[in-house]
């Protein structure tokens, strides 16, 4: 499949007469807990040539493509990627610490890796992961729950623990974060994710008890301790500094 990808990505760039800067998996498979019948969540940042960017009008700014092999593509271009950097932007940090790198212009993705962890707002991160685990934190222990709600449910728990702990941008492969849970969950946790891989994504398999009510305390100690976090603005110079080096 990566050459696939690959292929569709060269082809992407050609027909929009672009530059892709890096391209990664995102969503469940670059998390580590993906079921067989997962897309391919493609996420990529372009450029375009200089002259571009002097147009008077703003112009489309995102490229986004779906194919009949369950590949599912979105791009930014690198202005709006980087302003949305600059304000923390959950999804975008996802995709830069993606460990799924399909191609990528690695003096570029390194150094914006450096910005973007030397500028991470914690409360602009925390409200994001805080607020996405409110509409999964309702299907826990009812009918509605499948594995893939339940493990989306404690990963943006523990997204917002990991941040309100270490005020610092959380790891996307999930099992990073481990360290945030006593080790007796560990392997409880490594059975589902096993059983998650053989099952499909709106699989009902039955949680435990135990592993609910720990994504129930997590949630608990976040809201106790959300109020701790410190606001923090991101360096503008430094960002279209960045900006420029690469355009």
């Amino acid at each position: 499949m990566e050459k696939r990808i690959l292929e569709y990505l060269s082809k992407v760039e050609k027909e929009n007469d672009i530059e892709i800067l890096f391209a990664v998996e995102s969503g469940s498979r670059a998390w580590g807990f993906a079921s067989p019948d997962s897309d391919y969540d493609i996420r990529f940042v372009y450029k375009h040539k200089k002259d571009w960017y002097l147009n008077l009008w703003e112009t489309k700014d995102t490229i986004e493509f779906m194919t009949e092999d369950d590949l599912d593509g979105s791009g930014w271009d690198i202005r709006k990627a980087m302003r949305l950097l600059a304000k923390s932007n959950a999804s975008f940090t996802g995709w830069l610490f993606s460990p799924v790198i399909y191609r990528a212009n690695d003096e570029f993705l390194n150094e914006l890796k450096k910005l973007a962890s030397e500028n991470f707002n914690p409360i602009a991160g925390f409200h994001h992961f805080h607020a996405m685990n409110k509409g999964f934190e309702e299907t826990l222990g009812t009918d509605k729950m499948t594995l893939k709600s339940f493990f989306y449910t404690i990963r943006t728990a523990l997204c917002a623990n990991w941040i309100v702990k270490k005020n610092t941008i959380p790891p996307v492969y999930f099992k990073k974060m481990y360290e945030l849970v006593e080790e007796n969950y560990h392997h409880k946790i490594d059975k589902l994710i096993r059983l998650k891989s053989e099952r499909i994504e709106k699989s009902t398999d039955p949680v435990s008890e135990e592993l609910i009510n720990l994504v129930k305390n997590i949630i608990e100690e976040n809201n106790l301790l959300k109020n701790s976090l410190v606001n923090a603005k991101a360096n503008q110079k430094a960002f279209n500094a960045f900006f420029l080096k690469y355009v």
